[in-house]
């Protein structure tokens, strides 16, 4: 590549500076390595830098937007990303942050995630330019590894000791810790060795609970080829309190629409506590540090105009322009004063989504109001219901919900008062 950065488009600020200047700015720094070195490399030509994802659920969550936004940063600076998926990896399990070895996935399984992985981090990232965006799979190399070649070329480079002073490590001896767990780290830093000699790949970007990994690799490269290589970790998406957001009552707060709706998730950004709003809107949206700085500079009902702009563009980088602007619309609709949406309130008692439809006469009988979500006809805040015995979560009762029939009825539903 061309030692010229490469300028993304709209994006003179991070373009002209630094990568490292903007990405403390807003708090995406958490560790680095020989970071003077690392600071000059990244100032001075493109840079190319990896993350791994391992597939273990068929979808991204909340936690990964920190990482992806930070790696949208640094391509838009002009650095080029790779996107490494652990089709080999994801076939062990890290252990790092368990207390448990994770459930053994099915190879197939898991190419099926990985190709849910590429549509997901295609919003934040672009595969077109100079500096595209490169998709690569371990399994490629890891699945076809000679053990005993990789023993003798990588494990020799490896103390057990330093290993075991490793946080991924010490956190899991207590409960146990198995054999092929604990061929994870080398095999981490292997994924950096042939990406380093693939494509001159220098920094491996990740979570902070990566860090021992990530500098296991940047060591590996040092030692095996006496070339320069970095590690850079990103911080946990957390709330001020340590605990990591994106668990709802449903569980996690996916990617995947149909797992979690933009307005699930526009609700949730919505709703995070006033003292997260500034992180946030530094974390997981473009605007520029004095727009953030003007729309939390007051406390009060203020606050809530920063929570909404928050939330819509979230929702806008993850899920696009039309579903931010229909998911603040119901969120306008559903709970503000001056809604236009129609209100309806059913008893305290119904929780199924069948009688709630009685309740509200949109069926005339619970059979066809069944026969209504068999045939999709019924949606909650936007996500489709398809069980006929499904129910309203308490949270959706104590807030208050949208209930969609077909396209043209839409009604705002609350619980009756005592």
């Amino acid at each position: 590549m061309s030692d010229k950065l490469i300028p993304h488009l709209n994006n003179e600020e991070n373009s002209t500076r630094n990568i490292m200047d903007v990405l403390r700015e807003r708090g995406l720094i958490k560790q680095t390595v020989y970071e003077d070195e690392l600071y000059k490399t990244l100032g001075s030509k493109s840079t190319t830098f990896y993350v791994g994802f391992d597939p273990t659920a068929d979808s991204l969550h909340a936690g990964h937007l920190l990482v992806l936004m930070a790696m949208s940063h640094m391509q838009k600076a002009g650095h080029r990303p790779i996107i490494l998926l652990g089709g080999g990896t994801g076939l062990i399990g890290d252990p790092s942050g368990k207390t448990d070895m994770r459930p053994l996935a099915n190879k197939d399984v898991i190419d099926g995630y990985i190709e849910e992985f590429k549509k997901q981090i295609s919003r934040f990232l672009s595969f077109e330019g100079e500096n595209a965006a490169i998709v690569v799979n371990n399994a490629d190399w890891l699945r076809s590894l000679n053990y005993v070649d990789f023993l003798r070329e990588i494990g020799s480079l490896f103390s057990v000791n330093r290993m075991l002073t490793a946080d991924c490590f010490k956190s899991r001896l207590e409960r146990g810790l198995s054999f092929m767990e604990f061929n994870y780290m080398p095999m981490q830093a292997y994924d950096f060795l042939v990406l380093f000699r693939k494509f001159g790949c220098r920094l491996q970007c990740g979570g902070d609970d990566q860090w021992s990994n990530i500098l296991a690799g940047a060591d590996l490269i040092r030692r095996k080829e006496s070339e320069a290589a970095f590690a850079m970790t990103f911080p946990l998406l957390t709330t001020s309190t340590g605990i990591k957001m994106g668990k709802t009552q449903n569980g996690a707060l996916w990617l995947n629409r149909h797992k979690t709706s933009p307005y699930e998730f526009f609700q949730y950004f919505r709703n995070v506590n006033d003292e997260d709003v500034v992180s946030c809107l530094k974390f997981l949206t473009y605007l520029q540090l004095d727009e953030i700085n003007a729309l939390t500079a007051h406390s009060g009902e203020r606050i809530n105009v920063a929570k909404e702009r928050l939330a819509y563009e979230v929702v806008k980088i993850v899920h696009g322009d039309d579903d931010a602007t229909q998911a603040l619309s119901e969120a306008r609709g559903a709970f503000s004063d001056g809604a236009e949406m129609p209100k309806a309130t059913i008893p305290k008692e119904i929780s199924k989504v069948a009688d709630i439809i009685v309740a509200l006469k949109l069926a005339p009988s619970r059979a066809e109001a069944k026969r209504l979500i068999e045939g999709g006809g019924i949606a909650i805040n936007d996500k489709v219901v398809n069980q006929i015995n499904a129910e309203i979560t308490q949270v959706e009762l104590s807030n208050g919900f949208v209930l969609h029939k077909g396209k043209k009825i839409r009604l705002l539903v609350s619980v009756e008062a005592n």
